[in-house]
Parts: structure tokens; C-alpha cells; sequence
């Protein structure tokens, strides 16, 4: 760390891993899958009393009302946790914004609940890594920043954001997203780095969509050119959308729900689908396809079809802005001895996360601040412990060169 200054090894003196682990456990030992509301309840709590120790103001907001497809086709409102928001120096010119998800893959009847360790450095354990971990690493090196005392005669402010439906495509908390990331000089999102190191560099965008598809019951033998199968419908839209698979964008017809007993012809059936451009052109392209698709199986099915749903996360490229921060954080890194002191590595991922809804109201961001990990979204889900300190003193760093020195042009 010969690249430091003496105020910054200062800075970064006090920063340990023993209470940022113990965090980590604290919280992932709470389920809070998207769903648990009761649960998201309680790491909620446990946050709030946690980031209460930065010099800033605390609440817990209300999620957007969200509407969702059940297997009869019928649209209703689904629950989702409060989030959190922290917000430090609100009247500063130059602001910051940090984000994470409280929330995980694994419900509350999930077999995957405990934590155990595979070897002295690797923590195996549900949100570990996505992101319990990047949340206390995240409070830990926000919490040196303070210790250090910003010293500009504008400081630099920030806001925290931490959500409780990321892993659904934070569709509850979409619109606060882009009210606290309007006008940020840049923003720092803590999804887990991949265990060498790398960082995610830019992402497709993602849409999650429900055809609801109404056709015409009838009698599978005594007239069932009468009816309208649903069923085969939705499965013909399926394969249409399958082969619209193209460089630059993916189509996922996921799941079919519907039909009924052997001797009828199904009158309903939902096909769930996801879509994911790397441009914007291209989110425009899918979307005519698919409206295309629509009305073409419409027609030669004599059925109805509505289709619920959209884009909700915008692909997110990379802008010289991006590059720009990135080369701060690289370098930062590269002080601090990471990757055996060389250049971080940044490579395009087919993920999505809040980084993208960042992106999109044109604020330069790095997504994959947190804790080294690995084979997220399942029960073999892993964290480096070791990285918890060494990423915390990265956060620390960045927010103190940014305030000192702001984006490199």
C-alpha cells in the first residue's frame, strides 16, 4: 500500500473484519427472501439500527404498489418489505448514491437456511454473498470515511439505498431508484464480485412478461373443433418467441401454466417469458417482435391474448463517465494491493441488477462492489471472508478520493 498517503492509511487503520463478518452472520441468519415479508421486517430493523451510526437520517419507505399474473390468469396486487434510506448531507453540491438488496433467492419454506464453513476463508450461506456480506462491508467503509471527517468546504454527500425486491426486478422500489439517483456524481452498487476479483462491466437489459392466453372450452371428443385451445396457443407463441433469439438478445420462454382434465379443451394458459437486450435499439426490436408474435398466434388461434409486463431493468452500456470511474476504483484497488496489486478486471456479464435502473437516468456506476463470492442463487452460494475487510477499505478509499479529487476526466 506504498501508493497511499499518510491521511488515507489513516483512514484506513481502523477498519477490521471481525464485526463486518459478524454482521454478515447477523443478517443472513435472518431469511429474507423476496417474499418473507416478516422477515425482510426484521433485517430491515437490524439495518436501520446499524447504518443509525453514520451522521445521517434513517427511514424506512413504503414499496410502490406491484401487480402480478397468478396461474388463473387473474392480475392482482403481490406485498413487499419497506426499504431502507439513509441519506448524509443532503444540502451538498457533489452526492454519491449506494445501493444494496436485503433481500435473497430463498424463501422462508427454503431447505437452504444455515451457514457453514468450507475452509478458514470461504463462508457458505444463504445471501452471504448476495449481499449481506456487500451490505456490511458497505456500512464498514462508509463508517471509515466518517471516522476520517470529509474535509472539503462542500463535503460529499451521499444516499444509501437499500431495497427488499431486487432479486424480483425491484419493481417496488423502481421509482425511488431514479428519484435518489438523479443529479449523482457517480454511484457504487454492492453486488458480489466474482471471487477473483472481476467486475461486471456493462449488462443486457431485462423483462419479465406473463401472456395471459383466453380461448374456448369445449368436449375433447364430441366437439372439439368448437373450442379454442389455449394451451396449444401458448405453446406455439412459446416456440415463435424461442426463435427470435438473435446476437445482442435473448428470449426465455420460462414456464407454461394452464390446461386441465384429458377430455377438455383448455380455455386458459399463461406463458411466463423473459427477454434481455444488450442496447436500447434492441429492447425496441424485441418489443415489436413480441407485439408481433402476439397478434400473428392471436389470429391463427382465434384466441385473446394480453400480455403483462415490460423491460423493467434498461440495458446498461458503457459510457466514458463509466470508464472514467472505473479507472478511479481500478486504481484504488491497485494501491490497496488488490488482485496482487494490478489491474482490476472488468468483464461484460448477461446479469442484471439496480446498476442497470442507475444507468439509466445517467449517472456512472459500478455494480459489483461487494464481497467475493460465488454460485449465487443456489445452496453451494459462497463469500470470501477475507475480502469483507479488503473491500470495505476500497469503499473507504473511493468515497475519500471522490471527495477530494472527484471522476478523473
Amino acid at each position: 500500500m506504498s501508493a497511499l498517503t499518510a491521511a488515507e492509511l489513516d483512514l484506513l487503520a481502523p477498519v477490521e473484519r471481525a464485526p463486518i463478518l459478524a454482521n454478515t452472520m447477523d443478517w443472513a441468519a435472518i431469511n429474507s427472501g423476496t417474499g418473507n415479508l416478516a422477515g425482510l421486517a426484521a433485517v430491515a430493523g437490524q439495518l436501520a439500527d446499524a447504518f443509525a451510526q453514520l451522521p445521517g437520517d434513517v427511514r424506512l419507505v413504503d414499496p410502490a404498489p406491484v401487480e402480478k399474473v397468478d396461474a388463473g390468469g387473474r392480475i392482482h396486487e403481490i406485498g413487499h418489505g419497506r426499504h431502507l434510506v439513509l441519506s448524509v448531507r443532503p444540502e451538498a453540491e457533489r452526492r454519491v448514491i449506494l445501493t444494496g438488496h436485503m433481500d435473497t433467492v430463498y424463501a422462508a419454506e427454503h431447505p437452504f437456511q444455515t451457514m457453514t464453513w468450507l475452509d478458514g476463508d470461504t463462508l457458505n450461506g444463504p445471501g452471504t454473498a448476495d449481499m449481506k456480506g456487500g451490505l456490511a462491508l458497505m456500512l464498514a467503509g462508509l463508517a471509515a470515511y466518517e471516522r476520517a471527517g470529509p474535509t472539503r468546504a462542500c463535503s460529499l454527500g451521499y444516499d444509501v439505498l437499500v431495497n427488499s425486491d431486487e432479486e424480483t426486478g425491484s419493481l417496488s422500489s423502481a421509482a425511488l431508484i431514479a428519484r435518489l439517483a438523479q443529479g449523482k456524481l457517480a454511484a457504487l452498487t454492492y453486488e458480489p464480485g466474482l471471487p477473483d476479483g472481476s467486475m461486471a462491466r456493462a449488462r443486457p437489459g431485462s423483462g419479465n412478461y406473463a401472456a395471459i392466453v383466453t380461448g374456448r372450452s369445449a368436449h375433447a371428443g364430441r366437439n372439439p373443433q368448437d373450442g379454442r385451445n389455449a394451451l396449444v396457443a401458448a405453446s406455439d407463441l412459446a416456440m415463435r418467441l424461442a426463435a427470435g433469439v438473435r446476437e445482442g438478445l435473448t428470449i426465455n420462454p420460462a414456464r407454461i401454466e394452464g390446461g386441465g382434465a384429458n377430455n377438455t379443451v383448455p380455455d386458459l394458459a399463461i406463458l411466463h417469458f423473459n427477454l434481455r437486450p444488450r442496447t436500447a435499439e434492441l429492447a425496441a426490436i424485441a418489443q415489436a417482435f413480441v407485439d408481433a408474435a402476439v397478434a400473428e398466434v392471436s389470429a391463427a388461434h382465434e384466441v385473446h391474448i394480453h400480455l403483462h409486463g415490460h423491460i423493467s431493468r434498461p440495458p446498461k452500456p458503457i459510457t466514458p463517465k463509466t470508464e472514467a470511474l472505473f479507472g478511479l476504483v481500478s486504481k484504488a484497488a491497485a494501491d490497496l494491493g488488490l488482485n496482487g496489486g494490478g489491474p482490476m478486471r472488468w468483464q461484460d456479464t448477461g446479469g442484471v441488477c439496480d446498476g442497470n435502473n442507475i444507468a439509466a437516468c445517467g449517472v456512472p456506476v459500478l455494480d459489483t462492489m461487494g464481497v467475493l463470492g460465488g454460485s449465487i442463487h443456489s445452496p453451494q452460494e459462497f463469500m470470501i471472508a477475507s475480502s469483507l475487510d479488503a473491500r470495505a477499505r476500497l469503499t473507504a478509499l473511493v468515497m475519500h478520493r471522490l471527495d477530494r479529487e472527484g471522476i478523473p476526466a
